[in-house]
């Protein structure tokens, strides 16, 4: 098994809907979104995903994100922007663009330095 992984670092705010600590209030972070296929098999020149069509793809999803206030975008209307379900959107954007032999493995979504939200389907 082969795997591709691009990151990509965005700044966005956002605060936690009915949360009982200092993230429920207006906060941000430069978050690092790193994205990952995976694949058994190569095309013709070795390669299992070129790295500018996963650039591509992810700018055209983390454009609509980044400096933005989470809360005010419809995709998290309803649901608490935190890291993870941060992830499972940037993934279920993503997962929505096809290519021959990589299928997308995951979407992590890291607040700081230390600490990080994975989502895999």
């Amino acid at each position: 098994m082969y795997n591709v992984t691009v990151q990509k670092t965005i700044a966005c705010a956002h605060r936690l809907f009915d949360y009982d600590g200092p993230c429920e209030e207006l906060h941000g972070h430069n978050y690092k979104i790193v994205v990952t296929y995976a694949g058994e098999q190569l095309d013709r020149y070795g390669m299992l995903l070129d790295f500018s069509s996963i650039k591509k793809a992810l700018n055209d999803v983390l454009g609509r994100l980044d400096h933005k206030y989470l809360n005010d975008l419809p995709e998290f209307r309803d649901v608490s922007p935190s890291a993870e379900n941060i992830a499972a959107h940037i993934y279920h954007c993503l997962a929505k663009s096809q290519f021959a032999f990589a299928t997308l493995d995951s979407v992590a979504v890291w607040e700081t330095e230390n600490q990080f939200a994975t989502y895999r389907a």
